[in-house]
């Protein structure tokens, strides 16, 4: 017998690769969070988090142009 999972906790978790523009670190959001991120966001707009690392700005790794 298969048991249910309505929360969904057998569900992968998603991660995407954000880097900061201050100091260059890289950090794994997951994409849910990013998701919540985006509700208010215009098509031509980032969602940006805080650095863990030095409190600065964080872009997707894929946005974020090449030093």
């Amino acid at each position: 017998m298969e048991e249910d999972d309505p929360f969904g906790l057998d569900d992968e978790i998603v991660l995407l690769s954000f880097k900061c523009k201050d100091c260059g670190k890289r950090d794994e959001v997951p994409e849910y969070v990013v998701g919540d991120f985006s509700v208010d966001l215009n098509n031509d707009e980032e969602v940006e988090v805080e650095c863990p690392f030095c409190g600065g700005t964080m872009l997707r790794a894929r946005n974020v142009p090449s030093e």
